[in-house]
């Protein structure tokens, strides 16, 4: 309980700086934002990017074969429910958030070397929105929630992520580390599903205010995430197999629909081009987009959008890796890897060009002018977009029922797993400290939307993950030795 109250404390104290004095709070994470961005942008591009091909390496190497759990252990959840799981847990409020909103921005403010509402920039902003959410971030996910279920289901070792560091290092020094790296992992969950939350509020804030004709105030938006944390707290003192399983696969079934419904009537031809010709450019400069680090060009786009993203994928890492280690007992490393990898990124692809592409279709061929509307408030671009289809009105209000669902499935799977490192990590954490910790996230919501909006929550993030970019590098030495020792002690046996 240790790690519990120490956190707790310190977020406190955050919230009491960010309450009081919202404008210094906002000053002081801008600059370190940019210190951050400045300085150590680069290490967020390559740790990532290593991370991603030692991830490839041991689904395709001979550790492949190795299973998380107990040689005869087989998964719990069938795929389906898998998928739903770590898909609702992982970029449910962020995906419907950027869905339209992200391409409209690249398109409108593309990197320097490419003109601004161009067909190219059109074509660009595609390929950049694969890279934020294709495969770099899933493999962030999937180290840490590998190493955790390999630990845990295989060696019975607590569900914590000072569990996976523990075997290269002395008894001595892990008593102290071990303790930091769990406070570490449990505060950067907090701020990073706060971020999620906050644009969550803002954008089913704005549907709703698109819909009913009223203003998108503070004050709607603090309602909204009070009403939604009751939702998602009654969710989470359900326990895992009902509230979050059942809240997941709804999920996607009405993202699923929602999505057909937008490729069928909206510019079906010209999306199926547009995801096969995006797919290829993306693959084709995968490297490139990977590692942006022209040393000429002091281009700012690059801290604003893919080391932002890295920084909130690390940021998301302990929280979405230990809940997918915690659902993924039974199934090979192998087999594991490439779920993580491919289906959650490739329904990410699908996603974007329908949604995006709609936009996009609709601002560059039917002057429909979209783009104008995410400048002035990022949280409508879905619904502008929606609105140009048929049943515009009707979709929208599905739409803010699905954003409203994520909402509740991304805080419910945190508090179950901010319960878990609370309490050394058992698997089924008790249900006041799930409580606690749902309430925290709500204040911690409001605390950022009250201090500089989608600002404060991006530099916040960036500043909290850095550390924890560091810890990503120990867990990949971490695991290759366990996986390497095992495979020595079966050899010799």
């Amino acid at each position: 309980m240790k790690v519990f109250y120490s956190s707790l404390l310190f977020i406190v104290l955050f919230l009491g700086i960010g309450f009081f004095s919202p404008e210094e709070f906002s000053a002081v994470t801008s600059q370190i934002f940019t210190l951050i961005t400045n300085d150590w942008g680069w290490l967020y591009l390559v740790v990532v990017l290593g991370i991603l091909i030692f991830v490839v390496y041991l689904a395709f190497s001979p550790f492949g074969k190795v299973r998380l759990g107990k040689d005869e252990d087989r998964p719990e959840y069938s795929n389906f429910s898998w998928f739903a799981m770590l898909f609702s847990a992982g970029m449910g409020i962020g995906l419907v958030f950027w869905g339209v909103a992200e391409p409209a921005f690249h398109f409108s403010s593309p990197p320097i070397g490419i003109e601004a509402y161009s067909l190219d920039a059109a074509a660009a902003s595609f390929r950049y929105v694969f890279l934020h959410w294709g495969f770099h971030p899933w493999a962030v996910y999937a180290i840490v929630g590998l190493s955790l279920a390999y630990v845990t289901y295989r060696k019975d070792m607590p569900c914590l992520i000072s569990s996976i560091v523990k075997p290269i290092m002395a008894e001595k020094p892990f008593k102290i580390a071990g303790g930091v790296i769990d406070t570490l992992a449990l505060l950067i969950t907090v701020f990073g599903v706060a971020t999620s939350l906050g644009m969550g509020a803002l954008q089913v804030a704005g549907g709703l205010s698109s819909l009913f004709n009223f203003s998108n105030t503070f004050l709607v938006q603090v309602v909204i995430i009070l009403v939604i944390t009751v939702m998602f707290l009654i969710s989470a003192t359900t326990g895992l197999n009902k509230g979050i399983r059942i809240l997941s696969n709804s999920n996607i079934i009405i993202a699923l629909s929602l999505l057909a419904f937008v490729f069928i009537f909206g510019p079906t031809a010209f999306i199926i081009k547009l995801f096969f010709n995006t797919l290829g450019g993306y693959l084709n400069s995968f490297l490139t987009l990977s590692l942006p680090l022209d040393p000429f060009v002091k281009d700012p786009w690059v801290g604003d959008w893919t080391i932002f993203y890295w920084a909130w994928w690390v940021s998301w890492g302990p929280f979405v890796g230990t809940f997918i280690a915690r659902v993924s007992k039974g199934r090979t490393i192998k087999e594991f890897v490439l779920g993580v990898l491919i289906v959650p990124a490739g329904f990410c692809f699908i996603w974007f060009s329908v949604f995006g592409g709609t936009a996009l279709y609709h601002e560059i061929f039917q002057n429909i002018d979209i783009v104008s509307a995410v400048s002035s408030d990022v949280a409508v671009g879905l619904f502008v977009t929606l609105a140009n289809l048929p049943f515009g009105s009707l979709i929208s209000l599905i739409a803010i029922v699905l954003i409203t669902t994520f909402f509740v499935t991304s805080a419910d799977s945190a508090t179950f797993v901010l319960g878990m490192y609370s309490q050394n990590g058992k698997l089924n954490p008790d249900n006041w400290i799930k409580i606690v910790w749902g309430v925290t996230l709500s204040l911690m919501a409001i605390l950022l939307l009250n201090s500089g909006g989608l600002e404060a929550m991006r530099n916040t993030s960036i500043m909290m993950a850095l550390p924890f970019l560091l810890v990503l590098i120990v867990i990949c030495v971490a695991i290759a030795k366990e996986l390497n020792d095992e495979q020595k002690n079966k050899l010799s046996e």
